[in-house]
């Protein structure tokens, strides 16, 4: 009787397998985490000191091999304590029997003989790079799925048909497997499933700059931020000890993206949303952006020019400088201080510039001064820099500047037209009136940044020393070392620069950036290489081609590799056919890829009223989360998205955490299951880029697509 019953199947067989050999991983992983925190205790003890006055030169060698000797044992223990969600996930079977397995990080038995090979090695390359015209000596290829430490289901691909084997093949694929998957809160990483021409831009050499283009849902993101793990990697000195900053379009965008580095076993990465890139020169962040009038104004090159003419204007109109030496009056008249203040500038910052200026001024004074009263010059700047008129005057004329007082004055449409040469009537109005003190913009930072470069660090005050006595209250320790009294001057080091550098800065979204973005950018990688990730057809920026001449200037005479993915893999091809209508009727020189999915479900354009339109959006939400599973996205303009928040939808309440709200500018890099957008046409006005900012909305669904036009609007559609 037990012979009738039905044996394992060849899924159950090969599951089986592979869960022996990730248990078997488990446990190596477990004695190598056993081992380094061995290491990292034995560290400990290689030195100790009971020695309060005075150190040796051989104990501080020692001391310098125990802090060496511990941070690299802790280094080890944070890889191998990372949360790594299907640490194993592939495996290559080769023609001459040799089979490896791939994983996150690299794992070896007691023989050290490898049980998993990182992705990002050389060995590991076929898993990306073999196809059945080129199987590079792979017979299968299979992809592990697993949820922690137990394979849920796997994925097979034939390579070499023509080489004889008896390995089963088992599953639809694992790409099309994984991209049927319902979209969570967070971007996944896609190492189990990188396609060649993705794998072929990841691994390209880090020198010069490499230019990443696509249309929407290529994959160019997680492209990106898998080339920053592989650079790691691969040159970990050069990258871990300068720092790779990345930076994205918002920080609703660098949340999505957080975790797909440490997924990948790499923490030492900077994210930066661009409204946050000057956080280390200004102290602030910034997500408000400006009006579709305002953004291109405040982005424009011309900005450079303006704000220099802003710095070199001085507070004070048509000063004069009076000052009594000996009962002796001396003027300087408002054309010698301008022309003394010009000569400053020309030479210096104009913060580092107030010693020079002031020793101009002195010596201008000291030319005046009758020489009978045989006074020597240093005297005489003493008997004039200690007088009250010559003190205000200074503080008047040369104060020292910082960066959001300077640029708050352009809130003045007097000081706008002072400054404002290359501006029109009407872009010098809209200028003034655009700022926000209480809430700086994402454009405002750049110009912040820029007045940053301009005037340099704060000029330092001999005057100030070290509080003896504290105030009540203050909490600080009564020890004051030579370090402290030190660290003032440090602060005030006039060639320092307040700006973080880095060896590699990897951008997305590059399509959007201003010039003044890019300048601010280019402080932070003066030597740096570059990844530049972007596709001009969903720019937000009004003019492409100056985006376009911004990048050729990064690029300059630098190496420079481009690629172009031309597969989309998110949006289903009857969703990207609307779509690239769309973009097509404004922007027919589009890069539009090919998508491979189809839904068999058509983009459903509705039209309805202003007064039904919350009535319809709760009918429809409802509709798409009773079939989806994963998120859906509500895309509106901005000034539409208080009114839709403040409807306080019934839906909205019962699927909290699934429905979101958000900007088409917000809504750049990220993606849903399902997506509704709210009246087109509304979008297209009051967006930089018009129908391209449209054209990002209609490309974020992976599944369904639903638009919704209000009070007969529907110009939008072609």
């Amino acid at each position: 009787m037990d012979s009738a019953l039905p044996g394992p199947s060849a899924l159950d067989r090969e599951l089986a397998l592979e869960q022996a050999h990730v248990d078997l991983v488990y446990k190596h992983l477990k004695k190598a985490t056993k081992s380094a925190k061995k290491v990292a205790s034995e560290g400990q003890k290689l030195y100790r000191s009971d020695r309060q006055s005075w150190m040796r030169e051989e104990d501080g060698t020692a001391m310098f091999e125990r802090d060496a000797f511990a941070f690299q044992a802790a280094r080890r223990l944070a890889e191998l304590d990372a949360e790594h969600e299907g640490l194993v996930f592939g495996r290559l079977d080769h023609t001459d029997g040799e089979i490896r397995y791939i994983g996150r990080l690299g794992v070896r038995d007691d023989d050290y003989e490898p049980l998993v090979i990182d992705w990002r090695a050389r060995a590991a390359e076929p898993f990306y790079r073999a196809t059945a015209s080129n199987p590079m000596d792979v017979v299968r290829r299979r992809v592990l799925r697993c949820r922690n430490d137990i394979v849920t289901g796997i994925e097979d691909d034939l390579l070499d048909s023509s080489s004889p084997t008896d390995l089963p093949i088992i599953g639809e694929g694992a790409l099309m497997a994984t991209l049927k998957r319902a979209r969570g809160p967070r971007m996944r990483d896609i190492v189990a499933t990188i396609q060649a021409e993705q794998d072929e831009a990841i691994r390209a050499d880090y020198r010069g700059v490499t230019v990443i283009g696509g249309g929407p849902g290529t994959g160019k993101t997680v492209v990106a931020l898998h080339r920053a793990a592989y650079l790691l990697y691969s040159n970990r000195r050069r990258f871990e000890r300068g720092g790779i900053l990345v930076v994205g379009p918002s920080g609703l965008f660098m949340n999505y993206i957080e975790r797909v580095l440490p997924s990948l076993g790499e923490d030492s990465v900077t994210l930066r949303s661009i409204g946050g890139v000057a956080v280390d020169s200004l102290g602030l962040i910034a997500s408000r952006n400006d009006s579709a009038e305002v953004a291109p104004i405040k982005g424009s090159l011309r900005m450079a020019a303006v704000l220099k003419r802003l710095v070199n204007l001085p507070l004070t109109d048509s000063p004069e400088l009076l000052v009594m030496v000996k009962g002796e009056p001396l003027r300087l008249s408002a054309d010698q201080l301008a022309r003394i203040r010009r000569d400053v500038l020309v030479r210096h910052k104009v913060n580092a510039g107030r010693d020079a200026a002031q020793a101009a001024v002195v010596d201008a004074l000291f030319a005046k001064f009758p020489t009978e009263f045989e006074v020597e010059r240093d005297a005489f700047a003493d008997l004039v820099t200690d007088t009250a008129a010559y003190k205000m005057f200074l503080h008047s004329w040369w104060p020292d500047l910082e960066a959001p007082a300077v640029l708050r004055r352009l809130a003045d449409p007097a000081v706008v037209a002072r400054v404002g040469e290359g501006l029109t009537g009407a872009e010098q109005t809209a200028l003034a009136a655009s700022f926000d003190f209480d809430d700086w913009s994402v454009a405002d930072v750049a110009l912040l940044d820029e007045l940053t470069d301009l005037i340099g660090p704060i000029h330092p005050d001999e005057d100030d020393e070290p509080l003896i006595f504290l105030p009540d209250g203050t909490e600080m320790s009564e020890l004051v070392t030579t370090a402290d009294l030190l660290s003032h001057q440090r602060e005030h080091d006039p060639d320092a620069e307040p700006y973080d550098t880095f060896a590699h800065v990897l951008v997305d979204e590059a399509q959007d950036l201003s010039p003044m973005q890019w300048r601010m950018l280019r402080r932070r990688g003066p030597e740096a290489s570059w990844t530049i990730v972007g596709d001009p057809a969903q720019s937000s920026w009004p003019d492409p081609d100056e985006a376009e001449q911004a990048l050729t200037d990064l690029i300059g005479n630098a190496p420079n590799r481009r690629f172009r993915l031309s597969t989309n893999y998110r949006s289903p091809a009857e969703v990207f056919a609307l779509a690239a209508e769309v973009v097509r009727y404004a922007f027919p020189n589009a890069d539009l890829p090919h998508a491979v999915r189809s839904t068999g479900v058509d983009p459903l354009l509705l039209s309805t009223s202003s007064a039904e339109l919350s009535a319809e959006l709760e009918r429809v939400l409802t509709d798409l989360a009773g079939r989806l599973e994963g998120t859906i996205g509500v895309v509106a303009a901005p000034s539409r998205l208080p009114e839709l928040a403040a409807a306080q939808l019934p839906v909205v309440t019962a699927n909290a955490g699934r429905i979101t709200f958000i900007s088409p500018l917000d809504v750049k890099g990220l993606e849903y299951d399902g997506v509704v957008v709210i009246d087109p046409d509304q979008i297209v006005a009051e967006s930089p880029g018009g129908t391209r900012v449209l054209y990002v909305a209609l490309t974020r669904p992976t599944q369904r697509l639903v638009t919704i036009d209000v009070d007969d609007r529907s110009t939008w559609r072609p």
